[in-house]
């Protein structure tokens, strides 16, 4: 699989590079958020590792830009303590956060449980058998695609894999635990607010089309996807 990724700091660049070509990766590299921006809008990457601080166009911008024309899954390098840059990334689509400085072998992880997926949906045909339909909400599971009220919902990978995982056990009280280890492929930290985000992502966008609450918050326990109106 292609990944980019977009830093400015060329001697990271380099060392990550070296070690996700050993682990079977193909790797892009630019060093500013104008050029990282166009070669994800021109090209297809299966992933792309994007830096917060960059020259010309901060991650943040170019994160927004690319949620425009594209769901490119996107990890995002941030500094380490800054909570802001972490939640305000989840709140712009990106799929997952990785603090720097970060052990290779936690973000060879983070790759991994997010390419996965892409392997899963070629895994995957197209027939009625894969499809959940609960309240209003309709989940391909081959297409990976979900919709309300016959209008597509235009959510990212991480957003798809929690509603999927939600709508799965709809009545059920799942939490932010399993949804973390079973959608993000990692456990869930103290004060990781993730979850909360990516679900609050979910939510406004089925309210485009139907303001009718689909997703129920269990305080201090996880979330509950509501069966009936």
């Amino acid at each position: 699989m292609k990944l980019l990724m977009i830093d400015d700091d060329t001697g990271l660049c380099e060392l990550l590079s070296e070690y996700l070509i050993a682990q079977g990766f193909q790797i892009e590299s630019a060093h500013d958020g104008e050029q990282g921006l166009k070669q994800a809008l021109e090209r297809e990457y299966a992933l792309i590792l994007l830096d917060v601080m960059l020259p010309k166009l901060d991650g943040f911008e170019v994160l927004k830009q690319l949620r425009q024309k594209k769901l490119t899954p996107v990890i995002m390098l941030t500094a380490k303590g800054e909570d802001f840059d972490r939640i305000f990334g989840l709140e712009l689509g990106a799929d997952d956060y990785i603090p720097k400085p970060f052990n290779h072998r936690e973000l060879l992880a983070r790759v991994k449980a997010i390419t996965r997926r892409i392997e899963h949906i070629t895994s995957l045909t197209n027939n009625s058998s894969n499809k959940l339909s609960v309240n209003n909400i309709i989940i391909n599971l081959a297409a990976r695609e979900a919709s309300v009220d016959e209008h597509p919902l235009r959510l990212t990978g991480t957003e798809y894999e929690v509603l999927a995982l939600l709508v799965k056990h709809a009545g059920e009280v799942v939490s932010k635990e399993q949804i973390s280890e079973q959608v993000l492929g990692r456990r869930l930290a103290s004060f990781d607010r993730s979850i909360d985000m990516h679900v609050s992502n979910i939510r406004k966008k089925i309210a485009e089309f139907n303001s009718a609450e689909r997703i129920k918050t269990m305080r201090g326990t996880g979330y509950v996807f509501i069966q009936g109106e």
